[in-house]
Parts: structure tokens; C-alpha cells; sequence
């Protein structure tokens, strides 16, 4: 009977272990287990199988409560398919030229044999931050690692949009363009008596619907002209024809509130980058441009450079620097000179007759010198320096030694003058170096004053003649920014250079680009570096 209890202890006691032994492996698999926790998938999911007798009849696919549609209609699918939506909560780079404002979504269809490309179909995106930007749909471009914006409309009373797409398999969401503003103040002129519109975000031809926001009255409007000024209106989204404006609101108003979409966008280039479905958007700037530099004006900071050290001929931007060691003469501005045709002799040196920018004077024509000063920045005109060389009272060898002295007590160590207009491929300079010319000639109000007015206008005294020079910066006349400083520079051996400063709040940017391969690439170039150097300020203040 003891042996029996005890072989029953025994019993127990081995039955026990193994518990205790089994319990124990099961808590270390668990703890095994426990580092997967932290590799958990961020992202969610969803996924439905079509057949095919679903998508003959045609199906809206709808994920997360309904923030992502693909509008399947009949025709567009050729098979059954899985569809598999995922919303992706994992990092990613994205455009710095734009603001994210929905998550991003992927999808796929996960036959790939059921969508052939051969027919785009309608998503519809949520969006979480409505501001008062033109918002567009953008995908992600694998092969570039870029992104690329699609044809977009906004609904921003349900903060929404809408797009065309043709792909089996993509990465979207919604990004906001802080450069086009689509709501806010409309006011009206009268000019074509029409439905037409003046507007800085839209090129001319372009068709826009414009919503009164009160009474949800609307107008499509022809966009024929430019305006308003954002510098003096930042609020104005568009100024509409005095007939436009009628339809949608009292004429005694004189604002209303608006909201507008665009109906189609026509070509045309106003260095925003609207409607161009080809831009590519990269994480940071891939600026084609021999060399260039944005320059921090307060700390002197570069925020981002491209050969900036490197020397090149700067063409016509030697005019600032001879035009800041003329007035560091004392001259009084409101003295007459007389024009003398040899003045601009010096310039054949460098170029044929033809091929200078001047100032169609004759000679003996009377003006003053502030006239000739304010036609040789505005309108970069070659033979009006000479004649302030002239009359400076300083050998013409002796004012070029000071002009190169000057820069050399700025610190631009790397900048010679051999001329006083830039003619000469032999003036050269580098991006870095003149932006910190630029910083200190700038000082100067005249000089600021004359180089961002976007037309000047003159008499000749003793001939009356009147004379209008318009400036050579196109983005001047856009006034998208605070422009307090500009230049212009093009030779052969050259490129086309521009150097511009942008104020902003207390702070001001100087931007510099040298050896751009046209006007239009040199503007679209100097908009971008402005917005990309603006965006840094403003990061670095948030």
C-alpha cells in the first residue's frame, strides 16, 4: 500500500515537472516572440475580389470609409481581379515644391492581365488640410523617384478631388501648390466687357470657373490678362471682367469671396509650374544650371549651392557694380549731360553695333544723369554706362581699378573687371561671390529702387523726346514675390544670368544663377530657387 502511495507521489511529481517544464518553453517561445511587436506592418489594408459578372456591371471600390474611390465603370476591367488598397503609414520622401494635405494611398490590381491601360478611370481622394491652395493629385514615379502631378478637380466644400488615372498599380495623394492661391477675394475691372479674367496663377487662354462662395453663383471666365498684384493684394485670387463679375455679384460690392477650379489650363509659362503634367517633383532641387547659389542675406548662410565657387564671365550684371562706384561719386541727379555718340564706341569693342542693348539716343541729345542711371539698370542699356564714365570725372581705366577694388573690400575675391558693362567675356565672377556683391550693393536705395521698377519713363530736355525701357526681369511684371533687388546678364559666352533678392518678413534671400541656356529656363530656374529658399527660411523659423 506505501509503495503504491508513493509510486503515485512520484507520479505526481514527474507530472508536475513536465508542466512546469512545457510552461516554461511556452514563456520563452512568447518572449521570443515579443521583438515582432516592434516590426509591426504601420500600414492598412484592404482588398476585394471582382468577378466577373461584377465588373461587366460596373463597381465603385471603396476603402477606409470611403476616403479613397476607383470608379471601375464597365469597360475598364477584362478580367477578375483581386483589388488590394493600402494605405501606407510608412516614410517616404516627398516633393519639396509641394505640401502634402491627404495620406497616401496605394493600389493594385493584383491580376495583371484584368487592366490593360488602354481606358484611364476616375479616383477620388479625401484630403485632410484645406487651405486655400490648388490642390492636385500627384503618383509616384518609381523610375525617376519622383513624383508627377495628374489632371485634378477640387471639391474643397467636401475636401475632396477627383482625377483621371491609367495605371494597374500606383502610390497617390493629395498635395497642396502654395504658390496658386484658389480661394479668397475677386474684384472687377472694366476692359473686354466680357466673360474674362485677369489672373498671376493661370497663363492667358486658360478657362476658369469662378464660384461666388455666398450664393454659390458661377461664372467661366477666359483668363486674357495678368493681375492682380499678390505683393499689394496677397488675398486677391482674381479680378474678373466688370460683365464676369455682374453674374455672380452686385457690382457695388466691389469684392466678393470666391472659390475657383479650373475648367482647362492652356500652355503658357508663368514659372509656377500649373498645368505642366510632365514636371517631374523631386524630394530636393535638381536644378539644371551651370552654377548658382541662394544666400541667407542676414547670416550669410548658403541654403544651397551648385558650383558657386566656380568663376564664369556674369555678362551684364557688372552693370550693378558700375553703377554702385558712380554714385559713390556724389553726383547730383538732376544734372543735364549731353549724349556723345563716341561713348558707345567702347562697346564695338566687344560686339557688333546690332548686337548691343542701348539706348537709341542721338548724339547731343540732352538728359539727366539720373535718367541715364535709371535707363542703364532698368533697361541694361551698354552705352549709357560709358556715358556715366564719362561724366563721373575719373579716367575710364581708373573707374574699372575701382570697380575691382570695391569688390575685393566686400570680400568677393574671385570677381575682375575689365570693362564697366559686362561685354568684356573677360569680367567674371562666381555665384557666391556676387551674391555677396549684391548684398552690398543693394545697400544703396537708388540702386534697389531702379533695378525693380518694371518700366521707366523719360523726356529728353532739350529734344522732348520721350523714351520708355521696360525691365528685363520677367518676374518683376509677375510679382508673385518682394522683389527688392534684380539683375539680368546674358553673353554668348555667358549663358543667360540673373541674380534676384527677395525679401520676406525680416529676412531677405539673394539668389544667383549663371550660364542658363535661355530667358525662359533663367526665370524658371530663379522661381524655383526663390520658392525652394523661402521654404527653407520658413522651415527653419517653424
Amino acid at each position: 500500500m506505501e509503495k503504491e502511495r508513493n509510486k503515485n507521489d512520484i507520479k505526481k511529481i514527474i507530472i508536475a515537472m513536465l508542466a512546469l517544464a512545457i510552461s516554461s518553453l511556452s514563456i520563452r517561445y512568447v518572449l521570443a516572440e515579443e521583438p515582432a511587436e516592434t516590426a509591426k506592418d504601420p500600414n492598412l489594408y484592404y482588398s476585394i475580389n471582382l468577378d466577373k459578372k461584377t465588373i461587366a456591371k460596373g463597381y465603385t471600390v471603396s476603402a477606409f470609409d470611403d476616403y479613397i474611390k476607383l470608379s471601375l465603370v464597365p469597360g475598364i476591367l477584362n478580367e477578375q481581379t483581386r483589388v488590394q488598397v493600402v494605405e501606407l503609414n510608412e516614410p517616404m520622401d516627398l516633393p519639396w515644391e509641394a505640401d502634402k494635405v491627404s495620406k497616401i494611398i496605394q493600389f493594385e490590381f493584383l491580376n495583371k492581365y484584368a487592366y490593360d491601360n488602354h481606358k484611364p478611370f476616375y479616383i477620388q481622394l479625401n484630403y485632410d488640410n484645406n487651405d486655400n491652395n490648388l490642390k492636385q493629385v500627384f503618383y509616384f514615379d518609381k523610375g525617376c523617384n519622383c513624383w508627377r502631378p495628374l489632371p485634378t478637380t477640387d471639391y474643397p466644400d467636401k475636401s475632396y478631388v477627383r482625377s483621371l488615372i491609367h495605371l494597374p498599380y500606383a502610390r497617390i495623394a493629395v498635395f497642396s501648390l502654395p504658390s496658386v492661391i484658389i480661394k479668397g477675394d475677386a474684384s472687377w475691372y472694366k476692359y473686354k466687357n466680357g466673360d474674362f479674367a485677369a489672373s498671376p496663377d493661370f497663363p492667358k487662354g486658360s478657362k476658369i470657373k469662378v464660384t461666388n462662395i455666398r450664393n454659390n453663383k458661377s461664372v467661366v471666365v477666359t483668363i486674357n490678362d495678368y493681375g492682380p498684384d499678390r505683393v499689394a493684394h496677397p488675398n486677391r485670387v482674381i479680378d474678373l471682367d466688370k460683365v464676369a463679375f455682374g453674374k455672380i455679384a452686385s457690382l457695388g460690392a466691389g469684392i466678393a469671396e470666391v472659390v475657383i477650379s479650373p475648367v482647362s489650363i492652356a500652355s503658357g509659362n508663368l514659372y509656377n509650374n500649373v498645368g505642366d503634367y510632365n514636371k517631374k517633383f523631386f524630394t530636393e532641387p535638381n536644378f539644371n544650371i551651370k552654377s548658382a547659389v541662394i544666400f541667407n542675406e542676414k547670416t550669410g548662410e548658403v541654403i544651397w549651392e551648385k558650383n558657386s565657387a566656380s568663376t564664369s564671365p556674369l555678362a551684364s550684371l557688372t552693370k550693378l557694380v558700375a553703377i554702385k562706384t558712380f554714385l559713390d561719386t556724389l553726383p547730383t541727379l538732376s544734372t543735364v549731360v549731353a549724349y556723345n555718340k563716341q561713348d558707345e564706341e567702347y562697346n564695338y569693342k566687344y560686339c557688333k553695333p546690332w548686337e548691343s542693348s542701348s539706348l537709341k539716343i542721338d548724339d547731343g541729345e540732352t538728359l539727366t544723369i539720373e535718367n541715364l542711371v535709371y535707363a542703364s539698370l532698368v533697361g541694361s542699356t551698354n552705352n549709357t554706362i560709358e556715358t556715366l564714365v564719362r561724366v563721373s570725372g575719373l579716367n575710364r581705366d581708373d573707374f574699372v581699378t575701382l570697380m575691382n577694388k570695391n569688390v575685393a573690400s566686400w570680400g568677393a575675391s574671385s570677381t575682375n573687371f575689365v570693362e564697366p558693362t559686362g561685354l568684356a567675356p573677360e569680367n567674371v565672377s562666381s555665384p557666391l561671390d556676387y551674391a555677396i556683391i549684391a548684398k552690398e550693393v543693394l545697400k544703396n536705395p537708388i540702386i534697389q529702387k531702379t533695378s525693380t521698377m518694371n518700366d521707366y519713363k523719360f523726356t529728353t530736355v532739350n529734344k522732348k523726346k520721350d523714351y520708355r525701357i521696360k525691365n528685363t526681369n520677367k518676374l518683376i511684371e509677375l510679382n508673385r514675390h518682394k522683389i527688392i533687388g534684380s539683375k539680368t546678364g546674358y553673353l554668348n559666352e555667358a549663358g543667360y544670368c540673373l541674380m534676384t533678392k527677395v525679401e520676406k518678413g525680416s529676412d531677405a534671400i539673394i539668389t544667383v544663377i549663371f550660364g542658363a541656356s535661355s530667358y525662359s529656363h533663367s526665370l524658371q530656374t530663379t522661381s524655383d530657387l526663390i520658392n525652394y529658399g523661402l521654404k527653407k527660411l520658413n522651415d527653419k523659423i517653424l
